[in-house]
Order: structure tokens, then sequence, then C-alpha cells
């Protein structure tokens, strides 16, 4: 006899919330094995294949790929157990579970259906997260064991939603159309009633175009859209009689746009979501509450370029990797960090202290075709340059690519921005909450410059340092600052430190 497991969205982990799909990897009536990948999503920090914690038969899919799911939010079913009638191969996945796993819940409850104590379900909820075995092949079942399967499967614990898809597109769901309904309002996600709660939408005057009706994110937000153009275009209905009795015989000049914010018509709007979500709401959070101050400096960077070619050119057994720029400014930023500890630092607001950090992760900004991305660096206190700058030469690698896991974007200490990729001298860059300071470096260019007396053309490159003022005061920040010129002019002062 078989059982019906409903899979939700896990907690992804560092206070995501919810999730987008971007591709599912099974499709209803595939046979799946514990911790198989079944969903690739898009969270606010990076893109993960999310495991199922059971194995059997998907039975049902919730959400077409572009649809954002909140935490908790059904993402499939899966009928767990060898069905009536069904051959090896089609109930081996769920039969292969061993008696002794199949009472063990996930340990953090999340993510797993009511009926996890019996399902042999692993708990896990991210791909490399204690499961190392590889995926198993998908089979498909023929319909009318599937059929056998579902109908004869006890739903253990909450009940388990029909397996439906939706076909009609989110855009063709209309606003207004469903029944008022004194029954319960079909919504899941905490999230979506405090949004129409907060805008006075009445959710039961709303068609959900999840499945069996459910109401999502999307149609709460297409309901407070519509909402606002109604207001605007009755503002502007009202004005237009105004001005005219007023000056009947010059022409109406453009209406200006409605106090609530609503664009003209033809305007384009983005949501702010995913990675540019995230970083509009850290960076607000960061101006808001750090009150930072930025000093700089311009340093002659002509020795550093020049002891880099001396490493980059060296053979035999002095050769190695190619060390880049950026990794020897980072490594020059974790000695400076060893004499002005006051910045690998962060405020606790709720205690009123100032937290010291004992280690260095350091953060460097990656644009990439997702957004602006910080991949962290772990313990760069611990490596010289060459293994730095293999590490940032991987996690590089893998922002590009779209693949870097949240615990690789979080728990930076101090942020290392290189916006002279970008061609310019100078920025007062804004720092990565909730961390205490940002170095920027700009473009290295030849510039006239003062050299032991005399005026000659030297490499030049602009340092700047934002810093978190109520870990420090200027003369901490300009001593760092002071330090990190020095040794860009003069690499032979890292020699005291290694």
């Amino acid at each position: 006899m078989a059982q019906v497991l409903e899979f939700k969205l896990p907690d992804l982990g560092e206070g995501l919330t919810e999730a987008e799909i971007v591709r599912w990897l099974v499709e209803v009536g595939d046979v799946v094995a514990i911790d198989q990948p079944v969903v690739e999503v898009e969270t606010a920090k990076a893109m993960v294949e999310v495991p199922c914690p059971y194995g059997g038969v998907v039975t049902a899919r919730f959400g077409e790929e572009g649809t954002e799911l909140p935490v908790g939010a059904p993402l499939l079913t899966v009928a767990v157990g060898a069905p009536e009638g069904a051959s090896g191969p089609a109930a081996s996945p769920a039969s292969s579970s061993s008696p002794s796993s199949s009472g063990s819940p996930s340990s953090s409850g999340k993510g797993s259906g009511s009926g996890a104590e019996s399902s042999g379900g692993s708990g896990n909820v991210l791909v490399g997260y204690g499961t190392g075995a590889p995926a198993a092949r998908r089979r498909r079942i023929r319909p009318d064991r599937l059929d056998r399967a579902v109908a004869e499967a006890p739903v253990s614990g909450a009940p388990v939603v029909e397996a439906q898809v939706v076909e009609a597109p989110v855009a063709e769901v209309l606003v207004a159309e469903a029944p008022v309904s004194d029954g319960p309002v079909p919504v899941v996600s905490p999230l979506v009633r405090r949004l129409a709660r907060q805008h006075d939408i009445d959710l039961r005057r709303l068609a959900g175009s999840g499945p069996d009706g459910l109401i999502l994110r999307a149609d709460v937000d297409r309901a407070i859209r519509t909402a606002e153009e109604t207001a605007a275009a009755t503002a502007r209905a009202a004005q237009a009689p105004a001005r005219s009795r007023a000056k009947p015989s010059t022409p109406s000049a453009p209406v200006a746009a409605a106090p609530n914010g609503v664009a003209a018509a033809g305007a384009e709007r983005i949501p702010l979501r995913g990675v540019r979500g995230a970083v509009a709401d850290k960076l607000s959070r960061s101006r808001t509450e750090i009150p930072d101050a930025t000093c700089w400096v311009d340093a002659d960077a002509t020795e550093l370029m020049a002891v880099r070619a001396a490493m980059n050119a060296a053979t035999g057994p002095s050769a190695g990797p190619k060390v880049s720029v950026l990794a020897l400014l980072a490594r020059i930023c974790t000695a400076a960090l060893a004499r002005f500890p006051e910045l690998n630092a962060t405020v606790d607001t709720e205690a009123r202290e100032i937290v010291r950090l004992p280690g260095v992760h350091l953060g460097f900004a990656a644009q990439t075709e997702r957004g602006l991305v910080v991949p962290v660096v772990r313990d760069a206190h611990t490596r010289n340059a060459e293994s730095i700058g293999a590490e940032i030469a991987r996690l590089t690698e893998l922002a590009r690519t779209g693949k870097l896991s949240p615990a690789q974007l979080t728990g930076g200490t101090f942020t290392l921005n290189n916006y002279g990729v970008f061609g310019v001298d100078g920025s007062t860059p804004i720092i990565n909450h909730p961390e205490a300071a940002m170095l920027g470096v700009g473009r290295i260019m030849p510039k006239p410059w003062v050299h032991q007396g005399e005026l000659a053309v030297r490499q030049v490159v602009q340092l700047s340092l934002t810093f978190d003022h109520r870990v420090c005061d200027g003369g901490t920040a300009g001593g760092f600052l002071r330090y990190v010129a020095d040794c860009v002019e003069q690499p032979a002062v890292l020699l005291r430190t290694l």
C-alpha cells in the first residue's frame, strides 16, 4: 500500500523566505530516489538544486517555471511504497530504504511531509548536505499503475492537494472574477496575507492562479497594481474638468504622476526580487543603519606591478600559478586588518556592543549576469597571495555560472571592491552590511608623479576606504588606508608580516 507524501519548499537558510522555480528536473510519473534533485530554484543569493527526501513516484508538481513560492509551500507529492501490481523496477526506489531509517524525520522538521515518520526520507534539503550518493536514473511507470498507486495511497496527517498542473498563464487570471465565499481563503503563505492586509486587498475576491485556486503572491501583486492604476485613472479624470474650467483656452499640460507613485502609462515595471531585490534591501539597510565615512588616497603602484610581473615570470622550482592584482591587494588587506582589527568587526545594535571578529572572511565584489554578488574567501588571514588568488578564481567562476551556494555568499567580515575593472578611478562604496568597512580600488593607469624628486610617469591607483564610524575614528581608518597604500608603493613592507 502506497503513501502519498507532500514535499514542501524547505528553509534554504540565511533568512531566505521565498524562491523562484527556474527548472523542474522531474515530471509527474517519474520515479525518484531519496535525495535526488527534483527542482532548481533561484533564491535572492544563489541558484540551488533542491533534493527530495523521499523515494517513490512523483504524483504532482505545484508551480510552473518562473513561479515564486514561499518557504513551506508545496513543491510536489510522492507516492512512497510499492503500488499493487507494480513490478520490481518501479517499486525499488521506495523499497530500497532500510527499516531502520524509516523512523527518523528530518532533523529540522522543515521540508518534510506529515508522513515523514514512515517515509524513509533523509531529511536533507540541499544537494551536498549530508548525501553523496549519485542520483538514480529517472524511470516512468505505466499510467494505470500510477493511478492505482495514487488512488490506494492513504493520506497521512495533513491532507494532500490533488495533482493538478495549472495550464493557463498567470497573466490571464482576472483579479475580481472570483465569487465571494464565506469559506476559508485558499492562502498558504503568511507573506501573502500580510501583503494583502497592508494594501487593503480582499483575498475573498481574488481568483488564485495556484493549484486548486491557491492564491499566490503574484495574484496579490497584480491586484495591487490594478488598484493603483484605477486610483490613478480616477485622479486624472477628476483633475481634467478642474483644469479645463480654470484655463479653457490653454491646452492641458501632461498630468503629473499620482501621489501614490504610479508611473506614467507605458513605463516598464521591473520587480525587485531575486539578486536585485536582495541587493536593494541590503544596501538600503546599510545606508539606514550605518553612519559611514570615506577617506581616500592616491598611491604609486609601479613597484607592486613590477613585483607581480616578476612572480608570474618565475620559472623552475619557484614557478607557480599566476597571481592577480586582486589577490595581492587581498593579501595586503589581511595584513592591514591584523594591524587594525577595529575594522574587522560588526556592531550588535541590540546589545549596543562592537564585536571584533577573530578571523578574516574576505568578500570581493563580482559583477555577473544575475547582478552584483559578493563571494567570500574563508579564513583569508591564513592564506598567502597564491592561495587567495586560487580561491578568488574558483569563486568567480561559480558566480559567473550561477552556482554559488548561499553559504559562499554570506559570512564576510570585510569586503574588497575592485571597481577599476569598469574603467573608473574612484568611488564611495556602500558598506556590505553588517560589516564595518570596505576598501575600494580604482583603475591603475599611467599618470605624472613625483618620484625621487623628479617628475615621472608612474602607475597610479586611487584607494578609498568607507568605514563605520561607530567602530573607530578617522585616525584608525586613516592608519589602515595609509598602511595599504605603503604596501602598494613598497611591497617589501609586507615582508615584515610574512
